[in-house]
């Protein structure tokens, strides 16, 4: 990889190291700006006793085990091998965990996998269409496998994954493009109410868009959505992307205007507006009322858990049927490490959530 940010654990920095003293009986507290501005004292943040003890030890590893993250100046190719490979152990974990068949497919010109159940049978009522993650560049095998394998298994769905058109090749709207072209082909065999779509971080943001596009397109709505490691509004909006930004450290806090100095989506949104209907719904009242019943998925320590409270809030005012899990303790999409715990439930509740919706 030819170029790359590393971050090493969660970033508490002990109140020590910044010259204060042991004695001193009462924390220091936040100053603000007239502006608003928080500036926050360092602190200590220790792992979250009300998550599982894996969740706690993984924490705990993460000192010895930084993150790498591709930067957006790096090489795209390199950057999506590298990320391929980084994933390759909780990819080789979840198959083992869910014995699944998966085949490429070719749907309405659009390469897709189609993941099904090994040994038990498949709903032949109703598909999943999942969205991967990857910052609208990356990621179209192991994000795409690892968030499709635990729900086709324990739902006994088939989960149709499309690898849709991402950056720095393609730009807004061709993702969506992509998948109407999916949904359509599928429409031929499957009522609208029983097709179900979903997705992580660029993926969540792509199924809500999805959701916002289809309508506006003649198309009926989906039958249900999972919005996951994300919501209805970009990810810099809001606190969760600066608080993250400092003690998860998956991704660096945007600047204080809430622009970041490279974009990670590789210019996939350059000429777009990030305001209008499609890559904002949420701001729209008169779009996100139409949205089908959608379980949102965030973490505690999530970049995406402002824009996911934010989203099920809006869906909840304009009377939508909404479930919001927020994991304790949790980072983005923390439903990717599928030995977790909180992954594990997560799955059920997916999986429940699309059978209980797609009637």
């Amino acid at each position: 990889m030819k170029s790359i940010y590393s971050v090493a654990g969660a970033l508490g920095i002990s109140a020590f190291a910044c010259g204060v003293s042991a004695q001193q009986s009462t924390p220091a507290h936040p100053t603000f700006a007239d502006d608003g501005t928080a500036h926050v004292p360092a602190f200590d943040l220790p792992p979250s006793a009300l998550s599982s003890l894996e969740a706690q030890t993984g924490q705990k590893m993460r000192a010895h085990m930084p993150i790498f993250v591709p930067a957006p100046s790096a090489d795209i190719e390199s950057a999506r091998e590298g990320l391929e490979k980084m994933l390759a152990p909780q990819l080789a974990a979840v198959r083992g965990q869910y014995p699944v068949d998966v085949v490429e497919l070719t749907i309405a010109g659009v390469p897709t996998r189609v993941v099904t159940p090994t040994g038990r049978p498949v709903d032949p009522k109703r598909v999943l269409i999942n969205l991967h993650g990857g910052a609208f560049s990356m990621c179209a095998t192991g994000c795409a496998l690892i968030e499709s394998i635990p729900i086709a298994a324990l739902g006994g769905f088939k989960v149709v994954t499309v690898n849709y058109r991402q950056a720095p090749e393609a730009q807004h709207p061709a993702a969506l493009e992509d998948i109407e072209k999916v949904y359509r082909e599928l429409l031929k065999t499957y009522a609208a109410k029983h097709i179900g779509l979903y997705g992580c971080s660029a993926g969540g943001a792509l199924t809500a868009e999805s959701a916002a596009w289809m309508p506006a397109h003649r198309l009926p709505q989906f039958g249900a959505i999972g919005i996951f490691g994300a919501g209805a509004v970009p990810f810099e909006i809001g606190d969760s992307a600066y608080v993250a930004g400092y003690i998860d450290g998956t991704f660096p806090p945007p600047n204080p205007d809430g622009t970041r100095s490279e974009d990670i989506t590789r210019g996939y949104f350059a000429k777009a507006d990030m305001n209008d209907s499609f890559i904002s719904p949420a701001l729209h009242p008169e779009v996100i009322k139409q949205f089908p019943p959608t379980l949102i998925i965030t973490g505690t320590r999530a970049m995406d858990m402002s824009p996911a409270i934010f989203t099920n809030t809006q869906l909840l005012k304009a009377g939508v049927h909404s479930t919001l899990l927020v994991g304790e303790g949790m980072g983005h999409c923390f439903i990717m490490q599928s030995k977790l715990p909180e992954a594990q439930d997560a799955y059920a509740l997916i999986a429940r959530f699309f059978q209980e919706n797609l009637q």
